[in-house]
């Protein structure tokens, strides 16, 4: 668990409280102590732990956070439409550095997604070694042909325009037109370019988990912080 010893005012702007030139006016307007006492100083150093604002315990150093992501939200931090960073709170936004989301789901794909300012963490979760399971249900266009599965584990597909095969998927018929669809990798599109090298089109798209992280209980648009 972090606990950096550093000045107030890069504890204050680092978190997003406020930015490094509002310090000082933060700290007439706000109750900022360390250790209970409290403090106007802005070079003055202390732990992480030990600093409070109105009484309330800093925000973690390093956030993960889970979304269930509605529909229409992109996973940017300069696209045009509605950006997710958007639907955290404005001190999150702040943040140095930035949050940003581990991998992307298109902006009509729903559900399980990740968001940190790890930069070692989100490495480690997008590579393509990490081998992180993503569970997705997909709506189809076009009824089920009854092979789709053993296509999908035989880890022989090709997706069109690559030169490796997939790794084997685990899918499950929840009916005719309804899948739930395990894979441990994260090409772009895939689940949309797997159905789509069989014949089939996929019209919706939601990921249920993330790794051990599952949005079953969240409502879309939720979000909770998981560290």
């Amino acid at each position: 668990m972090q606990n950096s010893y550093k000045r107030i005012d890069a504890h204050l702007s680092n978190l997003g409280y406020c930015t490094r030139s509002e310090v000082k006016k933060f700290l007439k307007k706000n109750l900022v102590c360390v250790d209970g006492i409290r403090v106007f100083d802005v070079t003055q150093k202390a732990y992480h732990n030990d600093v409070t604002v109105e009484n309330e315990p800093l925000d973690n150093e390093s956030l993960l956070i889970l979304m269930n992501k509605p529909s229409g939200v992109i996973c940017s931090h300069s696209d045009g439409g509605v950006l997710i960073y958007s639907m955290l709170p404005l001190r999150w936004q702040r943040r140095n550095p930035k949050i940003s989301t581990i991998g992307r789901l298109d902006a009509d794909t729903t559900g399980a997604i990740l968001l940190t300012d790890d930069g070692e963490l989100n490495h480690k979760l997008t590579s393509p070694k990490s081998d992180v399971a993503k569970v997705y249900e997909a709506t189809l266009a076009e009824p089920l042909k009854g092979n789709e599965a053993d296509i999908f584990a035989s880890g022989e597909l090709f997706l069109k325009g690559e030169k490796k095969p997939l790794l084997s998927a685990k899918m499950e018929i929840l009916s005719p037109l309804h899948v739930r669809l395990e894979i441990c990798e994260g090409r772009y599109h895939q689940v949309k370019r797997m159905f789509g090298a069989l014949g089939n089109r996929v019209v919706a798209l939601h990921r249920v988990s993330f790794g051990d992280f599952s949005v079953e209980n969240l409502k879309l648009g939720e979000y909770k912080t998981v560290i």
